[in-house]
């Protein structure tokens, strides 16, 4: 029998979102004044944040079977800031708080300064819709 390759895994998956991310903050900081994609847009940034967030677990778990302590522990604390960015940033917005998401996203793109989008990405424009399923998920 040959190895199971998982093509979908949790680290390909934070590549993708993070490279969204970054796209959403460029196109967020675009804006000029509070409108539905506005909303979308800062949503879909807290919504990509708390899924990276949901993942260093089952990313970490791998190195800590082999007890790479030390290097788990590390990437935790790498993304740690992803899960409380994302609770900071969802009550931003549902709280109408445009300074603190101004602010949230500076601090965001900063964290996320090295990652490179091309001009010729396909991510398309995932923030579409994502206002609305962040006031309809329930405690998240």
């Amino acid at each position: 029998m040959s190895r199971i390759v998982n093509i979908d895994s949790i680290g390909k998956q934070r590549t993708q979102l993070s490279k969204a991310v970054v796209l959403a903050v460029r196109e967020l900081a675009r804006q000029k004044d509070v409108t539905a994609d506005v909303r979308d847009l800062a949503s879909f940034i807290s919504i990509a944040l708390q899924t990276i967030a949901d993942g260093i677990d089952s990313s970490v778990a791998a190195w800590e079977k082999r007890d790479y302590w030390i290097k788990a522990d590390k990437f935790r604390m790498e993304w740690a800031w992803a899960g409380q960015t994302a609770q900071k940033m969802r009550s931003a917005v549902l709280s109408d708080d445009w300074a603190s998401v101004a602010m949230l996203s500076a601090q965001i793109a900063q964290k996320l300064a090295k990652i490179q989008v091309s001009e010729n990405h396909r991510l398309g424009k995932p923030w579409v819709g994502a206002y609305r399923q962040l006031t309809s998920r329930d405690g998240w």
